[in-house]
């Protein structure tokens, strides 16, 4: 929703930059207030692949087909949220090895974030069904998404990106999103994990059909 606003008034070359600052002081402080929920064992694996695949579509930015792309992801989260299984093509989901699994999962939003931007729909449906709970979840969820945010503002910077030109815009992001971490830790001590996990899928679907149908609308223009 945040980068949807943001692509309203700047060029997707220059929201997307900005828009993995702003999300990495989002996930870090996330990060640190749950820091001793964080699953390591899952983040570890989820940050080697970030850099390589990231460096392979830096340069694509510019002509991804956005559209398309918001489309097939929106699809993709709904099928993850609701039909996991779907995607493992007839594989049990317990023989899969997790390290493995977050690992790819980490190439994959490597990848695509530099063209899209926001990855968080596209891995949130990952952290379902393997026993984390509200705490872990978010914690985790957070940790891995700013170290991808962090990789892909190295990969910018080195691509010439001038984040200085956007300084006062960044810091008074960075502000709103520090000030709705506070608000949000503060309503989650106030929820059960059955209703966060309810929460959390309906909100995942919300943005999902969003994504689908923007996508349909622009491509049938």
């Amino acid at each position: 929703m945040l980068l949807a606003v943001m692509l309203i008034f700047l060029e997707p070359a220059v929201a997307i930059p900005i828009h993995a600052l702003v999300q990495l002081t989002s996930n870090s402080s996330r990060t640190l207030i749950h820091a001793r929920a964080v699953r390591r064992d899952l983040l570890l694996p989820y940050t080697l692949l970030l850099l390589p695949a990231g460096a392979l579509t830096v340069p694509l930015v510019q002509h991804a087909p956005a559209d398309a792309l918001r489309l097939a992801i929106g699809v993709f989260v709904l099928v993850a949220t609701w039909r996991r299984r779907w995607l493992l093509f007839g594989f049990d989901p317990e023989r899969i090895p997790i390290g493995r699994r977050f690992a790819l999962l980490g190439g994959a939003a490597g990848a695509i974030g530099p063209i899209i931007g926001a990855t968080g729909p596209l891995i949130a449906p990952f952290f379902l069904g393997i026993g984390l709970d509200r705490f872990e979840l978010i914690g985790t969820k957070a940790a891995c998404q700013a170290t991808a945010h962090l990789a892909k503002l190295l990969l910018f910077g080195l691509a010439g990106f001038a984040f200085y030109e956007y300084g006062g815009l960044m810091l008074a992001m960075a502000a709103g999103v520090l000030l709705g971490t506070w608000l949000g830790t503060r309503l989650l001590h106030h929820i059960d994990d059955a209703r966060f996990t309810w929460l959390y899928r309906l909100a995942l679907t919300a943005i999902a059909l969003r994504l689908v149908w923007s996508g349909l609308v622009a491509l049938a223009r």
